[in-house]
C-alpha cells in the first residue's frame, strides 16, 4: 500500500426502536409468524395513505444531535423507485435532498489515530422486507417492511479497515446510550454497507468505488475492506481499470462476489412523496430533544478517568454501553477499595464470567455491594487472588455472599505465621536440594519451596506470608 490511500464511506442503517412502523400502525416486534405485522399501508395498498410516526422522528432527531448534527428545519420524503421483491410498493419512502439532518461529525480512537470523522447526512427512510430462499422457491416475508430505518452516512474520510471498525463501534455505543435502537445485527437492526475506492497517494480526486453489501458483523466489515484493498490495489498494479459496482461479501469463502453494477442517483428516479406533506422542524422541539441526550461514551469516560482515576483504556472499557457503565459507577461508588483494583475485578474475572454467559456484567445479578465483599476479601487476604475467582464463580451460582461461601466452604487464608511454622520447616527438611540451590542464589527455588507449603496445606496458606517466612529462614540459617 506503499503507492495508493485508501478511501472509505460508510452507510449505516439503524433499526429505530418503535412498538410502530414508519407510517402505519403495525407492529415491529421481532420473530412473528411471516406477513403476520401487516397492513393496506405497508402492502402499498391503492388508496391507503401513510402517516409518519412521531417517536421514529423524535428518534432520528436524538441521534443526529448526538453525533452532533445540524437539524434541518425544513425536511421532505421523497420516493425512491426501483423494483425489489421484498418492497411491495415497488418504490421506497425516503429522504433525498432535503435530509433531515446533516453536516455533523464523528470522533473516533484507534491505537494509532485520534480522527474526525465527518458525517454527510442522517436520514429517515422504511425498510424493505426479508427473502426467504427454500429449495427452489424464493418466499418474501413483509413484517419488516415499513420499519423506521435510519439511515448515517459518513463522508468518505476513513483510510482503514481498522478505522471503520473503530468508527461503527463507537457509532453503535452512541446509539446504544441513547436506547433507539438495539442495534442486534443478527436480527438486522443494524446494518452497514461500506463503500471503498484507491488512489494514488496525494492525488486529490477519488478513486473508483466498489460498495461492499451483506455485513453482517464488524468483523465482516473489517475482513471485506481489507479483502477488498487488496484486490483492488491488484488490478492497478497490472494496470486493469476498478468496475464500479456492488459487491457481496461471502463469508464462506471469505472474499467479495460481483453483484451488479452500481446504481446512481438518477437511476433511482426520485421525487418528492406525495402522499407525506413536507416537515417543519421547529426549534423548540429541537432543544427539547437535545435536553433528553444522556452523557454519551466520551464524556463519560473522561468523567471516569477524572473521577476515579482510572487509565483510558480501562475508562473506555467500562463505558462501552450505558448499561455496563451504570454498573460499573455503582461498583466504582462503593468505599474502601482502590478503584484500580476494582477496575480490574470488572474488566478481568466479572468480564470473563459475562462472556462465558454471553451476557453483559450488569445482567449476572451479582450486587456491586457483594462483588465489593468479594474484593475486600481478596485484598485484605482474607483468601487468596485464584480463590477469590473461584468464590466469584459460586456466588454467581447459588446467589450467595462472599462471606458465606468462604465460611461453608473453610477458603480462608492461612496468615498466622505461627500455624504455618510446621509446615514450612517439614518442607525444608524434604527439599535440601531447593533450599541450597536458593542458599546459592538460584531466587527461583524459593518459588518452588512456597509452592510445596501451598501443596502441603491445600492451598490455604498465604503465598506472600509464606514467602516472607521462608526468606527469613534460610537467610538467617
Amino acid at each position: 500500500m506503499m503507492e495508493y490511500e485508501i478511501v472509505i464511506g460508510l452507510e449505516v442503517h439503524v433499526h429505530l426502536k418503535t412498538s410502530t412502523k414508519a407510517f402505519c400502525g403495525c407492529s415491529t416486534e421481532f420473530g412473528q409468524e411471516p406477513n403476520s405485522q401487516t397492513c393496506p399501508v405497508c402492502l402499498g395498498m391503492p388508496g391507503s395513505l401513510p402517516v409518519l410516526n412521531k417517536l421514529a422522528l423524535e428518534y432520528a432527531l436524538e441521534v443526529a444531535l448526538a453525533l452532533n448534527c445540524s437539524i434541518q428545519e425544513f425536511t421532505k420524503f421523497d420516493r425512491k423507485n426501483y423494483f425489489y421483491p421484498d418492497l411491495p410498493k415497488n418504490y421506497q419512502i425516503s429522504q433525498y435532498d432535503l435530509p433531515l439532518a446533516k453536516e455533523g461529525f464523528l470522533d473516533v480512537q484507534t491505537p494509532d489515530t485520534d480522527t474526525r470523522i465527518e458525517i454527510l447526512r442522517v436520514h429517515l427512510e422504511e425498510d424493505a422486507g426479508k427473502l426467504i430462499h427454500k429449495d427452489q422457491i424464493s418466499l418474501v416475508d413483509f413484517n419488516r417492511a415499513g420499519i423506521p430505518l435510519l439511515e448515517i452516512v459518513s463522508k468518505p474520510q476513513i483510510n482503514s479497515p481498522e478505522e471503520a471498525h473503530a468508527y461503527l463501534v463507537t457509532l453503535k455505543s452512541i446509539i446504544g446510550y441513547l436506547g433507539v435502537s438495539d442495534c442486534d445485527m443478527e436480527k438486522g437492526s443494524l446494518r452497514c454497507d461500506a463503500n471503498i475506492s484507491l488512489r494514488q497517494k496525494g492525488a486529490k480526486g477519488l478513486g473508483v468505488k466498489t460498495e461492499i453489501k451483506n455485513l453482517n458483523s464488524f468483523k465482516a466489515v473489517k475482513d471485506a475492506l481489507s479483502f477488498e484493498v487488496a484486490r483492488q490495489e491488484g488490478l492497478l498494479q497490472e494496470g486493469s481499470a476498478i468496475i464500479q459496482e456492488t459487491r457481496l461479501w461471502d463469508t464462506r469463502e471469505e472474499k467479495t462476489v460481483s453483484m451488479r453494477s452500481k446504481e446512481e442517483a438518477k437511476d433511482y428516479r426520485y421525487f418528492p412523496e406525495p402522499d407525506l406533506p413536507p416537515f417543519v422542524i421547529k426549534k423548540d422541539m429541537i432543544e427539547a430533544i437535545r435536553q433528553r441526550i444522556p452523557e454519551l461514551p466520551r464524556e463519560k469516560c473522561s468523567r471516569f478517568m477524572k473521577q476515579y482515576g482510572l487509565s483510558q483504556y480501562d475508562a473506555q472499557i467500562l463505558t462501552v454501553s450505558r448499561e455496563t457503565a451504570e454498573y460499573a459507577q455503582e461498583c466504582l461508588r462503593q468505599q474502601g477499595v482502590d478503584k484500580k483494583i476494582i477496575s480490574n475485578w470488572l474488566i478481568g474475572p466479572v468480564s470473563a464470567a459475562a462472556n462465558s454467559r454471553n451476557c453483559g456484567i450488569e445482567d449476572l445479578g451479582l450486587l456491586p455491594a457483594s462483588l465489593i465483599e468479594l474484593v475486600r476479601a481478596v485484598e485484605t487476604q482474607q483468601i487468596s487472588n485464584l480463590t477469590g475467582k473461584a468464590v466469584l464463580e459460586e456466588m454467581l451460582l447459588t446467589s450467595k455472599s462472599a462471606g458465606q461461601i468462604i465460611k461453608e466452604k473453610n477458603l480462608a487464608q492461612i496468615s498466622d505465621i505461627e500455624s504455618l511454622t510446621a509446615e514450612i520447616e517439614a518442607v525444608i527438611q524434604d527439599n535440601r536440594k531447593s533450599v541450597n540451590d536458593f542458599i546459592s542464589g538460584k531466587e527461583n527455588a524459593l518459588m518452588f519451596l512456597v509452592g510445596q507449603v501451598m501443596k502441603r496445606t491445600k492451598g490455604k496458606a498465604n503465598p506472600k506470608v509464606v514467602q516472607d517466612a521462608l526468606r527469613r529462614r534460610l537467610t538467617d540459617a
